[in-house]
């Protein structure tokens, strides 16, 4: 079988399946594991890559007003690579290649491969969608090895806080900076179950702007930040470069614990390492509970 991953998350879900060796192309975003590095690459983005998070901000409005595409899809590489199944996801236009390019460049393939179309908006649809594509990959039974090992981890995370967590901190996750965006998608779950107080009401929400005076008068206890596509180094030196670091002191002085975590590897995407995020996020949260997880990053 002949896979060809179009985000990131899918291409970690095939190789935590046991089926990296099966994958012939994968997007640009793809960078994890290290088996998958070097395979060809069948898509583009628009965005400069060392863009600041303001510009990054402008440049994909204006794109989505314009109904514009953020990401390009080689189509002759596609088709000299013969895919029999494509993963793909129609859940944000922002992190991927939109669904409509999508069908138009498998419309232009030869021959049928299968489109496994990925929309995860909880932690709950995570756990399916490794079902699902497990089943389409016809590595059902590992699928669902996969999917009781993170229930298990989930489980170890739920048990600990409900005899120990004496309370609850009221907590935000950003997953951008300039402007600020609160998280949105599984992050109710990722909070709830660490520990913590969802401040923001993000069940069943997309992200969302918001701004630094709105956020810092709802006086989080704590405050994470971890921007979707940056490393944590990157997202410090955004905070920096964009004048946000004196803010974020403010937060502190007023009590609040800030945290700045890689929300590439961890938090914005949709596969195994959200558990990884889970454990990270309880362990700030209630760090005399929960253990420091070790991280491949």
């Amino acid at each position: 079988m002949r896979i060809v991953s179009l985000l990131p998350s899918a291409t970690e879900i095939v190789a935590e399946l046991g089926a990296a060796g099966s994958l012939v192309g994968v997007s640009h975003g793809c960078d994890f594991p290290s088996a998958i590095v070097g395979l060809p690459v069948v898509t583009s983005c628009v965005v400069p890559k060392q863009a600041s998070s303001l510009e990054i901000d402008t440049i994909v409005r204006a794109q989505l007003e314009e109904s514009a595409a953020l990401y390009a899809i080689d189509t002759d590489l596609l088709a000299s690579l013969s895919p029999d199944v494509l993963v793909t996801q129609a859940l944000c236009d922002v992190c991927a290649v939109s669904g409509t390019d999508v069908e138009a460049a498998v419309a232009a393939l030869p021959g049928n491969p299968v489109v496994v179309n990925m929309e995860p908006f909880s932690l709950d649809d995570v756990l399916d969608t490794i079902l699902h594509l497990g089943n389409a990959l016809g590595l059902g039974e590992k699928a669902e090895h996969v999917v009781d090992g993170l229930i298990a981890r989930i489980g170890a995370v739920v048990a600990r806080s409900a005899a120990r967590v004496r309370y609850r901190p009221k907590t935000i996750v950003l997953d951008w900076i300039d402007p600020p965006f609160v998280s949105g998608h599984w992050m109710h779950d990722l909070i709830d179950l660490a520990g913590g107080d969802d401040m923001m009401g993000t069940r069943d929400a997309p992200s969302y702007a918001s701004d630094w005076g709105s956020l810092k008068a709802m006086a989080p206890e704590v405050l994470v930040i971890a921007c979707c596509g940056f490393s944590q180094g990157r997202t410090r030196q955004e905070l920096t470069q964009a004048g946000i670091d004196p803010i974020l002191e403010g937060f502190e002085a007023a009590g609040t614990r800030v945290f700045v975590l890689d929300g590439n590897a961890l938090f914005s995407r949709p596969g195994p390492r959200l558990v990884d995020s889970l454990e990270l996020l309880a362990h700030h949260l209630h760090p005399g509970i929960h253990p420091m997880p070790d991280i491949d990053l």
